[in-house]
């Protein structure tokens, strides 16, 4: 039984965006996993883009010390940043609805 319960285990948390706009205030890292053009058309206020396709190449900019929130555009890019990053041994949590999600709930847009 332990056996399967480690092996469907979640490796990540996913939180509301408001939760996770509280974490970036509070020290956590926000990283906007979208493509560039998406990145530019408007992104939640503070994130650093890191496209997925370029994560595997682009750790050296992930700080491991620090708590790192993932998002996208609706959250199944963030979802499989987080689990990437979490089989690398880094604290991360998925931003639930990515950022549709965040702009909807009326949180700062850069």
């Amino acid at each position: 039984m332990g056996f399967l319960s480690n092996l469907f285990k979640k490796k990540f948390e996913t939180v509301s965006p408001s939760k996770a706009k509280e974490l970036q205030a509070a020290g956590a890292l926000l990283i906007d996993v979208r493509e560039s053009h998406e990145y530019r058309s408007g992104h939640a206020a503070g994130a650093r883009h890191i496209a997925l396709s370029s994560l595997p190449n682009r750790l050296r900019d992930v700080p491991k010390e620090r708590q790192i929130l993932v998002i996208c555009q609706s959250g199944a890019r963030s979802a499989r940043a987080a689990g990437f990053l979490a089989d690398q041994g880094y604290s991360v949590i998925n931003v639930a609805g990515g950022t549709s999600s965040w702009r909807s709930a009326g949180l700062p847009i850069s």
